[in-house]
């Protein structure tokens, strides 16, 4: 098999490197607007540097599939010309910023009638996994209560922030994902509330550092989903789903950056989790390695456009709610 990649920025890099461990794909390709950083990895992993981005879709290029993880400007534009070339493609979240754009890709894809696999990873995880399981055996009882959190250790750049699409889009919505995957509900309305009182970055570019949504899904469970780009202590990434008959937690490991206030409870961690993909870095593996099986006709798309479609709507109601400080249904969001 060979695959094109495009993008060879961080999450580029893991998972070109990841590609080029598995032994079904015979020859990776890769291209970047910048030509130089992609020349630089082909020749660190054994692969060929495109001379082009375009040299990929040329007639005779030879791909049998595509990864996307080029900056998100570029992702619709990018899957839209992967569906008219007839090839399978993989694509980091989001499809675009935006639900016209969204709803456009998406379109491309349904009419050549190709595959679009999206890179929310942490169904790949295996603590996600589990407590799905538990959710989907039974096990918890009625589920009452969910609490999902994404803290991230530092703020990203401030040149990042005008082209996040902001926190609810760009950080909550793996939070979002994840609670529809792991619990089988849909969120019916959400009501959303943000804090810009850290770095003057996020005022200036309009966005929160720091967020938190209470959903009500359609079996009455509620949900709550928070999240921070200011948490000093590290990367911090749990789940709580408390049942009738018991409850779990995702994401409790011996690095997790939380220390308890009790006298006789565990201390912060040695070395506590400093990023996503030091934390998610099995889970990237497992949803390339998913993506080949999809390429070879062996598995069924676990994650496909319409998915990433859901967690965007729920991301645009957030935002609708912290701007207008009311509920918001999600039947008001285009794109149902």
């Amino acid at each position: 098999m060979r695959i094109g990649l495009i993008g060879t920025g961080r999450i580029g890099t893991f998972h070109a490197a990841a590609l080029a461990r598995r032994p079904e794909v015979d020859s990776l390709v890769v291209a970047d607007v910048d030509g130089a950083r992609a020349a630089d990895l082909a020749a660190r992993l054994g692969a060929t540097a495109a001379p082009s981005v375009d040299a990929l879709f040329a007639p005779g290029a030879g791909v049998d599939a595509l990864v996307i993880t080029a900056a998100t400007s570029a992702h619709a534009q990018l899957i839209a010309r992967g569906a008219r070339a007839g090839l399978p493609v993989f694509c980091e979240k989001p499809i675009a910023l935006d639900l016209p754009g969204t709803l456009a890709a998406l379109t491309e894809v349904e009419s050549a009638g190709t595959i679009l696999q999206l890179g929310f990873q942490r169904r790949f995880d295996a603590g996600y996994a589990a407590a799905r399981a538990a959710v989907r055996s039974g096990r918890l009882g009625r589920l009452h209560t969910v609490r999902a959190m994404t803290s991230d250790p530092a703020p990203p750049p401030a040149a990042y922030l005008p082209l996040s699409g902001g926190l609810y889009r760009d950080c909550l919505v793996h939070d979002f994902d994840i609670l529809r995957w792991v619990t089988g509900r849909e969120v019916t309305e959400v009501y959303a509330t943000g804090s810009d009182a850290g770095p003057a970055m996020f005022r200036e570019a309009g966005d929160v550092d720091t967020a938190a949504v209470v959903l009500t899904l359609d079996d009455g469970t509620l949900a709550t989903a928070t999240a921070t780009r200011c948490n000093g202590a590290g990367y911090d990434v749990r789940m709580e789903l408390a049942g009738e008959a018991d409850q779990i937690a995702v994401g409790m490991h011996a690095r997790t950056p939380l220390t308890s206030a009790e006298p006789d409870g565990p201390g912060a961690p040695d070395k506590p989790w400093p990023g996503f993909l030091e934390r998610f870095a099995p889970a990237y593996e497992a949803e390339l390695a998913a993506f080949v099986d999809v390429v070879r006709g062996e598995l069924a798309n676990p994650c496909d456009g319409r998915e990433a479609l859901h967690a965007l709507r729920i991301a645009e109601a957030c935002e609708l709610s912290r701007a207008e400080r009311r509920v918001v249904r999600l039947a008001e969001i285009a794109g149902a």
